[in-house]
């Protein structure tokens, strides 16, 4: 088999088991270059609503992926973000993606804030989910590894950032 079917058949297969977020009723793999044991963000020290967000993060980071969980058994990515919300900022969010997608108020992704939903658009759709914690970073529950932080700009995410709300203003 040459190189070049190799590398189709390669990229079909990666093609393949890509896909979006519980929400969307498909499931994201990816494997991530980006370390999970980053410290905290430095903006944890300027802002309250990333400091509850990241204590409830360091209490699931690990937590396995599971499609459709809202709890410390599994998480999905909007699973993850509706606990968050709930136990961080005592605030309610929709249960999925689209749901969070119809709410909230429209924030550029140039004027992003902690705390802010970030949604990321794989094969063609905003399927995947996460909370912007600072310095250009978000956590949410990624189905390779569970409930991790990532780099907006790491190889995976750069240039998949398509949309962002903010529901939380205190």
């Amino acid at each position: 088999m040459g190189h070049s079917l190799q590398n189709i058949i390669i990229l079909a297969l990666i093609t393949l088991v890509l896909g979006g977020c519980a929400s969307e009723g498909r499931h994201l793999k990816q494997s991530h270059s980006d370390p999970q044991q980053l410290p905290p963000p430095e903006s944890l020290e300027e802002s309250v609503k990333a400091q509850k967000l990241w204590q409830v993060f360091q209490r699931y980071q690990g937590t396995p992926y599971q499609y459709g969980g809202t709890s410390s058994s599994g998480f999905d990515c909007s699973g993850f973000i509706l606990t968050a919300y709930q136990e961080g900022l005592g605030k309610q969010l929709p249960r999925t993606t689209s749901q969070m997608l119809a709410h909230g108020d429209v924030v550029h992704p140039s004027e992003l804030e902690p705390g802010d939903v970030v949604f990321f658009r794989i094969d063609g759709k905003d399927q995947h989910a996460g909370i912007y914690i600072g310095d250009g970073r978000f956590i949410h529950a990624s189905s390779s590894v569970g409930v991790t932080q990532s780099n907006l700009n790491g190889y995976y995410w750069a240039g998949r950032l398509s949309k962002a709300r903010r529901f939380a203003r205190n």
